[in-house]
């Protein structure tokens, strides 16, 4: 079956195109979100803009059928189509990452949401041989690991979650 038949190349093109490119772009401000201006809420919006691109251009059942793997029925529940269940527990799943990042501070007799942070370097003693492995591996692979992350993971599903959700029980109808 061929999708998207009643838009046009230019359309079907551009949509192939930004696909990856939005979505890189989204990858690239939730990893700087807790270190520079991006994070989860915006990725997640990000994301979920280029799925409402994927949507218009071609159509519901593409998604649900190329992307789930699932059969189109778009009258497959009284909320909408059947997709909108897997956004829903995207929902959760973030909402559960989200606040358990709070909770984990607490248990730890700190405040709710009170954060700590570290500094990975990758060891570079068994690349030692490679040309520059202390620039490469000590410099360019170092990431700022914050538990603030993990809670921008969080707010990224429950937005990517939250949006879709919304798209496809408007599309749907």
């Amino acid at each position: 079956m061929s999708y998207g038949d009643d838009t046009t190349v230019i359309a079907r093109t551009v949509a192939r195109i930004t696909l990856p490119l939005v979505l890189v772009v989204a990858i690239s401000l939730l990893f700087q979100g807790h270190n520079l201006p991006g994070g989860g809420f915006i990725a997640g919006v990000l994301t979920a803009a280029a799925f409402a691109l994927v949507y218009i251009v071609f159509g519901m059942q593409f998604v649900q059928e190329t992307i789930f793997g699932d059969e189109y029925d778009p009258d497959g529940s009284v909320a909408g189509p059947a997709v909108v269940d897997r956004y829903r527990t995207l929902f959760g799943i973030g909402l559960a990452v989200a606040a358990g990042t709070g909770l984990g501070a607490m248990a730890f007799g700190k405040p709710f949401l009170t954060h700590t942070d570290e500094v990975v370097e990758p060891s570079t003693e068994y690349v030692a041989w490679i040309p520059g492995a202390d620039f490469i591996f000590g410099t360019l692979f170092k990431f700022h690991w914050a538990t603030a992350f993990l809670f921008d993971i969080g707010v990224y599903f429950v937005v990517v979650g939250g949006l879709l959700a919304i798209l496809a029980v408007v599309g749907g109808e």
